[in-house]
């Protein structure tokens, strides 16, 4: 049984997202502040978090921040703030998805389902691709560029196996976010960006002049094909 962390200041909210979520067969832990959620997650290391981002002892993006920093767990943040900016900021810090408020309880267990599906999906026939430095294990989800192991979100590494299957092909970013996030996701074909930022950011030794993921202008973005001495 999936367990599914809820770190939400708002009590009604909390109560029923915990009934949806136990009624789909997912065990629930809560947390109504930033510090103490933190905590909980060190503690009962669950399967995902539902990650408000307004939150009271430790606002949501430090409560991320924190996470991704020691572990790869799936987050999904739900949040009220409709800026753009705030949603890529999430992204950028490794979220895996959001949900703006309000929303229905039947939204967010799909979401639930989704990014768990991605985190522990079905690998492509092909069990390793080798690709440039890059050795991506579709078994283990794990990703070695010249020997060391590259830590990476579901998300991050979905995006990698689809352009790495098919160096030097161009995608465009509604391609990559069907590829990555599945028909369960709604948003905006711009959140790739920050998925894309945050990939080059662990691959690149120089992210403005990508060795791997290249941008295609007016398109989306390719893996760099194979050169002759590789």
């Amino acid at each position: 049984m999936p367990k599914i962390l809820i770190v939400e200041d708002e009590p009604e909210l909390v109560k029923v997202l915990r009934s949806y979520l136990e009624k789909s067969n997912f065990e629930v832990i809560t947390a109504y502040r930033g510090d103490s959620g933190l905590t909980a997650w060190e503690q009962q290391n669950p399967d995902l978090v539902l990650l408000d981002l307004n939150l009271p002892g430790m606002d949501g993006l430090d409560v991320a921040r924190e996470i991704r920093r020691k572990a790869d767990t799936p987050i999904i943040m739900l949040t009220a703030r409709v800026e753009e900016m705030d949603q890529l900021i999430g992204l950028e810090l490794g979220a895996d998805d959001y949900i703006t408020k309000p929303y229905s309880p039947r939204l967010v267990v799909a979401k639930v389902r989704a990014v768990l599906r991605r985190s522990v999906a079905e690998p492509i026939p092909s069990q390793v691709l080798n690709v440039l430095d890059l050795e991506i294990d579709l078994d283990a989800h794990t990703v070695h560029q010249a020997g060391k192991l590259v830590d990476l979100t579901p998300t991050e590494f979905d995006l990698l196996v689809a352009m790495a299957s098919q160096p030097g092909r161009a995608y465009a970013r509604m391609q990559l976010l069907e590829a990555s996030q599945g028909a369960a996701y709604e948003g905006y074909e711009r959140t790739i960006d920050a998925h894309i930022k945050n990939l080059r950011a662990k691959l690149e030794v120089d992210p403005k002049n990508p060795k791997y993921i290249e941008t295609v202008f007016g398109v989306g973005y390719r893996f760099a094909r194979k050169t002759s001495g590789d």
